[in-house]
């Protein structure tokens, strides 16, 4: 069966899908990803193919902190989404029998399958129901306020999410043929890529809404860790990880300062990982790495400094290695008040309040507080068990041969 998975967005938002799309592969299925054309190397090196949308998900971060008002936000936004829903429709009209959507594209996914005659299943890394256990990640105000507030949020962060791509989808149905009123949705599953310790399942959402555990990143064929970092790592007790993956491009040069500061203050070592912000640095007790797999290297650390995006969360956790979360913006700061929730990281250091004193004062507490660790180690053994790419495979099932309606 030919399977496309169709992503937008960051790293973290294509990552765990080459993981699940490996899974598909060593299964029999014919599997191409549907992402960015700066994925391209990422998809193809874990053996899947790459078929490219337009956008640069990046420059779309530094645009929007760039924006003078909030019109040219969302000009900015919709610019994105328009490109993104032609890349949806050449991607799928390059050949399926199954589409497998993330969220945030999952309208222009279902006009697409409607018009080709293509099954689609949601595949989401994220929380994608409304509850009154908590507010969805996105949500305006994160705090917990109650099952009718926690419920009135979580729908108004669906209802952004669909209003953010309604236009585009209207504009694909109408290229593909299709009458603007979208008919009523199916009753397929929907399975959420993270695990049911980390978020569990609220007993308030539909039957159909699974929690089936991470989709792990697969790693590139033939990958071997630069031999630079080996050496670091063995000159020295563990380090600490210090990134911000896909956040904050453009002030690479304050963080690389900031962070050089803290690690000081901290006395700590630090494998620094430019990402799009750009942070590096130098020195004896640091050093600045690229791409590389968090599977290899945070279980080598003594605790990870990140953005708090769902699948570097989700390493983390898996690697049994406590947390010192920084949250930028969109889901960030949901999952850094999960980490801190369930015992594996101090209070979440919110991006714009990030300094050198507050970096190392948390890495300080990270690492001096033994229930931290102890926590995490707990964590690891559940999240490492888990498969969540299973439950996807049986619902779809072997390959060659047909998918299951749904």
């Amino acid at each position: 069966m030919r399977i496309l998975i169709v992503t937008a967005g960051s790293r973290g938002d294509v990552a765990p899908y080459t993981g699940l799309g490996r899974r598909l592969l060593d299964a029999g299925h014919e599997v191409a990803v549907a992402a960015h054309p700066s994925f391209a190397a990422l998809v193809g090196g874990c053996g899947l193919e790459h078929r490219p949308v337009p956008g640069d998900p990046r420059e779309l971060i530094r645009g929007w902190s760039r924006a003078a008002s909030r019109e040219e936000t969302r000009a900015l936004s919709r610019a994105y989404v328009d490109g993104l829903a032609d890349g949806v429709a050449d991607a799928a009209g390059g050949g399926a029998d199954l589409l497998l959507t993330a969220f945030g594209p999952a309208p222009l996914s279902r006009a697409a399958g409607e018009a080709l005659g293509v099954p689609v299943v949601d595949t989401y890394l994220v929380p994608a129901f409304a509850t009154g256990q908590f507010p969805l990640p996105g949500a305006r105000d994160a705090d917990d306020t109650g099952p009718e507030g926690n419920l009135a949020a979580g729908r108004a962060v669906l209802e952004r999410a669909e209003g953010l791509f309604a236009g585009a989808a209207t504009r694909l149905r109408t290229r593909f043929g299709l009458p603007a009123d979208v008919p009523p949705a199916g009753l397929p599953p929907v399975f959420h890529g993270y695990s049911p310790v980390v978020v569990p399942r609220p007993g308030d959402w539909p039957a159909r809404a699974r929690v089936v555990g991470y989709w792990w990143p697969a790693r590139p064929d033939g990958w071997q860790p630069p031999a630079g970092l080996v050496d670091f790592l063995q000159a020295g007790p563990p380090p600490v990880f210090i990134g911000f993956g896909s956040m904050a491009p453009g002030h690479g040069e304050r963080l690389g300062e900031l962070v050089a500061a803290a690690v000081r203050r901290a006395g700590v070592r630090a494998v620094v990982q430019a990402g799009w912000a750009g942070p590096g640095g130098s020195g004896p007790d640091v050093l600045a790495v690229g791409d590389l797999p968090h599977d290899w290297l945070f279980p080598r650390t003594a605790a990870v400094v990140h953005h708090a995006g769902a699948g570097t969360t989700g390493a983390g956790l898996r690697a049994g290695v406590p947390a010192v979360p920084v949250p930028v913006m969109t889901d960030q700061p949901f999952w850094a008040s999960r980490l801190h929730r369930l015992g594996v990281a101090p209070r979440p250091v919110p991006f714009q309040d990030l300094t050198a004193e507050a970096l190392a004062s948390a890495i300080t507490d990270c690492l001096t507080e033994p229930a931290y660790r102890r926590r995490a180690v707990e964590l690891a053994r559940t999240v490492a068990a888990e498969d969540g790419a299973a439950a996807v495979l049986a619902h779809i099932g072997p390959g060659p041969g047909p998918v299951r309606a749904s």
